[in-house]
């Protein structure tokens, strides 16, 4: 089977609070480590959309990595807008890990599906859009084309960490890239507390799209597949 947990935010030292977005977050770390278990079995996989560890170094970030790679279940973890740890893959594959793979520029396959994605952006009309939004939103269509590219798989699934929808709420260019490539399963994060009002989910030009950010699962790992 395959769930999807995003926007886990660990934070090994308590030190950031994520309360200002509502009291869903009250002891959500603890919600987390207690609900994994119960939903996500040794050979399943898991997805998580970023925004995994508040750490700012790689050596920071270990701690909290290493508290997932203990759990159960094949990981496969994309980059979030917060994730200022995450340097470059080999890096970061050098950490040891054992249960645990990095989506970027890139896939993995389980079972039948392919696993492929990008971090994605901030859509176009967003307010203060700027040029160099515009050089990074580019730059993760490519990516998510890229991506796609490399599958060979008939069944795909797509992770983004950013929702593909336009603050008008209407879906983006990225959610076309996945209509190009008749993505079957689409799962996105990043959402919170009052940005729940943005959540587009259900199936969609025949993908299933699914939000799956932490507060709004209850920190518990949903299962897409």
């Amino acid at each position: 089977m395959i769930f999807a947990l995003a926007d886990l935010h660990l934070d090994y030292t308590n030190q950031k609070s994520m309360e200002v977005f509502g009291d869903d977050w009250k002891d959500y770390q603890e919600k987390i480590f207690k609900n994994w278990n119960k939903f996500v079995g040794k050979d399943d996989c898991i997805l998580i959309p970023g925004d995994i560890s508040w750490a700012m170094s790689l050596d920071d970030a270990y701690i909290d990595l290493k508290k997932i790679d203990d759990l159960n279940g094949r990981k496969i973890l994309l980059k979030g807008n917060h994730d200022y740890w995450w340097t470059s893959l080999s890096k970061i594959n050098n950490l040891g890990l054992k249960s645990m793979e990095f989506l970027q520029n890139n896939h993995f396959s389980y079972e039948d599906y392919d696993i492929c994605g990008t971090r994605g952006w901030i859509s176009r009309d967003s307010k203060d859009f700027t040029e160099h939004d515009e050089k990074i939103f580019q730059r993760e269509l490519l990516r998510l084309e890229n991506s796609l590219k490399e599958s060979k798989a008939n069944k795909k699934i797509v992770m983004l960490h950013y929702p593909p929808i336009n603050s008008s709420g209407d879906f983006n260019e990225f959610f076309d890239i996945c209509l190009d490539y008749q993505v079957d399963f689409l799962v996105y994060g990043h959402l919170h507390g009052f940005g729940h009002r943005l959540i587009k989910e259900g199936n969609i030009k025949g993908i299933g799209v699914r939000c799956v950010s932490g507060d709004y699962l209850d920190f518990a790992p949903v299962r897409i597949i």
